[in-house]
């Protein structure tokens, strides 16, 4: 699997929001996004850092049930 480039908190949450995801909302630097998928709700939890881990990256990508494929398709 190919290395993620580095991403900000933010960058990340605008990528997810051209996916379909909606802020729900922040509590401290965390923020909460949500997608409607036909039978059910997806939501991904984003730490608003200034650089995000590569496993981070990875763990919202899995909550949000996005390959990293798609991800980078809109980066």
């Amino acid at each position: 699997m190919p290395k993620f480039p580095s991403l900000s908190g933010e960058d990340t949450a605008r990528a997810l929001e051209k996916l379909g995801f909606v802020r729900i909302r922040q509590k401290g630097s965390h923020l909460i996004l949500r997608k409607s998928l036909n039978d059910f709700i997806v939501g991904c939890v984003v730490p608003m850092h200034r650089e995000l881990a590569q496993g981070t990256l990875r763990s919202i990508l899995r909550q949000g049930q996005i390959s990293q494929e798609v991800f980078m398709s809109v980066l």
